[in-house]
């Protein structure tokens, strides 16, 4: 894999290709679960390659790449959040102008852009469940819903994600507690996103 990466950070074009090929089913999953629309998703994973292309050469071969790749994408993400909070906020304050907020939040289209990248089927008795769950994590605060995902979907150590979030490490505890309660809550109860989006401000 390093002499791959090497081989791109050469301008190989063709070795970044592959590159590509072999984590943008990675990438992708890891947007989804962080933004909740397949769209959204596919245009930050472009985003994410594109801003990898750019930066190739500060990659030194320690650590997976993927990893590096992934830290990569957390910052893609958090800046279309920002930006996608600039403009809520915008809209609301616009009249004629109608917020994007909650677009594109189709959970079955989700399970079935996620199963198009993996290469899988979701068999049929698991798609509501699977549903909900996606659902519930899609109306966490983001950052619990970063520490969620990076650590209890993708299984990032801790310690690593404070690294990738710039946060401390008692912060990215707390925050993987509180998307827990929240994730319990919310399935124990049937909360819809919209119950639990009004939570968000606190946990950014």
């Amino acid at each position: 894999m390093l002499q791959l990466v090497r081989k791109a950070q050469a301008g190989d074009v063709g070795a970044y290709e592959q590159l590509y090929r072999q984590y943008v089913s990675a990438v992708y999953g890891l947007c989804l679960r962080l933004v909740a629309d397949p769209v959204q998703a596919e245009i930050l994973t472009q985003d994410v390659f594109v801003r990898a292309w750019q930066k190739l050469g500060t990659y030194q071969g320690r650590g997976d790449f993927g990893g590096w790749l992934h830290r990569i994408a957390v910052n893609v993400v958090r800046e279309d959040r920002r930006q996608e909070a600039r403009w809520v906020r915008m809209t609301r304050s616009v009249p004629g102008i109608e917020s994007r907020e909650g677009e594109g939040q189709d959970m079955t289209s989700q399970v079935a852009m996620t199963a198009k990248y993996e290469g899988t089927v979701t068999p049929p008795e698991a798609l509501a469940e699977r549903i909900d769950l996606d659902r519930a994590i899609a109306a966490l605060p983001l950052g619990a819903r970063l520490a969620f995902v990076l650590h209890d979907v993708m299984g990032y150590p801790q310690a690593e994600i404070a690294s990738m979030t710039d946060s401390a490490l008692g912060t990215v505890k707390a925050q993987v507690h509180r998307a827990r309660s929240l994730l319990r809550k919310a399935l124990a109860e049937g909360t819809g996103p919209e119950d639990l989006a009004g939570r968000r401000k606190s946990g950014r």
